[in-house]
């Protein structure tokens, strides 16, 4: 696994407990919610283009070979 998929893996973790106790009435846990969203944004981004290098490395890879 790399480490941006633990990444994501641990603020979507961080996003479920967060959201837990949004929905049970704590208002700050909210923010804090949405903190843990903006980064799983950005981490999904960069995965993103991580997969995109790894793809274009392999069919550069297979072309040459």
């Amino acid at each position: 696994m790399s480490e941006t998929t633990q990444l994501i893996a641990d603020a979507f973790a961080t996003w479920q407990t967060e959201d837990a106790k949004f929905e049970k009435g704590n208002s700050a846990a909210g923010t804090r919610a949405r903190k843990a969203l903006q980064e799983l944004t950005k981490l999904a981004k960069s995965r993103r283009a991580e997969i995109s290098e790894v793809k274009t490395a392999r069919k550069e890879a297979k072309a040459t070979a």
